[in-house]
């Protein structure tokens, strides 16, 4: 950041306001929601406003030394245009120069932040909203030497999520699909999650790809985050995960969360030859789709996990396979999946259990979620009425969903 930006001005343009000292932006003096990420590209832009600034100077600015892919900085590009009413199109704040960088094109009234005195005197007549959340990511080192990213978020006692099949840390915070779900898991806790090897910001070149490693990776994540008892919220195939090391370590974990789970991968429950074909289907196209903008694999694999999603949220699922692995991990990351079997695992889980499965989920038949909670000992079940198998933040069955789990996780202290 310039010198300016640091020591606290504001940035006036139409009827916004950019504060560097307040890390807000504002819109007819009410605070609209921004990414911590996306503020500072914003920051720098307007700081830098009189010239060009590059790519390389932007993600060097904003990212330091860390490494971050190229659809990393477009994504920061296109929301921060989105939080001050710009578009890809018209471009009246912030504009492509193609090849080169972004120009702030605006016209920008710079002037000083308000003294805290005058912005205490403000916050009477409109209190600010919190600080926006945001998240610190870490590395650890598993027993094989793979690097696993991981990042906590929120504050209070632990709530560990072992990771789901395909995750990217960054843009999962930002997605139009996760956010509602890491954001609210954060509001009175401190919320651990981390990328499964082979995906997002964790090492890709890993020759383990099994179950076991999916386990010992959980393994070592609350071990480097210096955690001793939590609970743990698996989703999807984290479920599996969660329950086997629950069994593994019964004394760590005080209750289990498990929601849209499975006791069996799509091939292991397979029963007849034409089941087995279709379960082998979407594994066998992958290499031949993952990572292109095409639309009917777009509609086909975003119909399984929110075939009730916006045309961005089919987007971003697009946009999530470019970002987040190759198509030759994400099929060997499939495969193990659908090999899962924890049959015999489940009924020797011994913490407090709640399950919870949509009705009409695609990716995971509601009977799956039934027969999770039907062996594992006094399991409490709850069906949700929806169709995705990723809750959207707009459907009735979200708000269920975290009053269930709040409830759940709220028994807890008060034994």
């Amino acid at each position: 950041m310039t010198a300016s930006a640091t020591a606290g001005v504001i940035y006036a343009f139409g009827d916004y306001e950019l504060d560097t000292r307040l890390h807000e932006l504002r819109r007819a003096g009410g605070r609209l929601h921004v990414e911590p990420q996306v503020f500072d590209v914003l920051a720098y832009l307007f700081a830098s406003r009189d010239r060009l600034v590059t790519k390389e100077e932007l993600l060097d600015r904003v990212w330091g030394h860390r490494y971050v892919a190229p659809t990393t900085l477009n994504s920061r590009i296109k929301h921060a245009r989105q939080a001050v009413g710009d578009d890809g199109s018209a471009q009246r704040v912030i504009r492509t120069v193609h090849g080169l960088g972004f120009r702030i094109v605006a016209h920008v009234v710079e002037h000083a932040a308000s003294s805290g005195v005058a912005r205490a005197e403000a916050d009477i007549q409109s209190p600010r909203l919190p600080d926006p959340l945001s998240q610190r990511i870490r590395f650890c080192t598993a027993a094989d030497g793979v690097r696993i990213a991981y990042a906590t978020s929120g504050a209070g006692p632990p709530l560990v999520k072992p990771a789901n099949w395909i995750t990217h840390l960054e843009y999962d915070w930002e997605s139009p699909v996760w956010r509602h779900w890491l954001h609210e898991l954060s509001r009175g806790h401190t919320l651990l999650r981390y990328d499964e090897r082979g995906c997002g910001l964790s090492d890709h070149d890993a020759d383990d790809l099994s179950f076991e490693s999916w386990v010992s990776d959980l393994e070592t994540v609350v071990d480097a985050a210096g955690l001793e008892r939590f609970p743990l919220l698996g989703l999807s195939q984290g479920c599996a995960v969660a329950i086997a090391y629950a069994v593994r370590h019964p004394e760590r974990v005080s209750r289990l969360v498990l929601y849209g789970g499975y006791l069996r991968g799509i091939v292991a429950r397979a029963r007849t030859p034409q089941e087995r074909e279709e379960a082998e289907l979407l594994t066998r196209r992958m290499p031949s789709f993952w990572g292109r903008d095409n639309p009917a694999f777009r509609l086909f694999f975003a119909a399984r996990f929110v075939p009730e999603g916006t045309q961005e949220q089919m987007r971003w699922f697009s946009e999530l396979t470019r970002v987040t692995t190759t198509p030759e991990i994400a099929v060997r990351l499939r495969t193990t999946a659908a090999a899962i079997d924890i049959t015999a695992l489940a009924p020797h889980v011994r913490a407090p259990t709640l399950v919870l499965h949509a009705v009409g989920d695609a990716a995971v038949p509601f009977d799956q979620g039934r027969r999770l909670a039907a062996l594992i000992p006094d399991a409490r079940f709850v069906s949700l009425e929806s169709q995705n198998h990723v809750l959207l933040e707009e459907e009735p069955a979200w708000p269920k969903f975290l009053e269930e789990v709040r409830a759940f996780l709220a028994e807890e202290g008060a034994h």
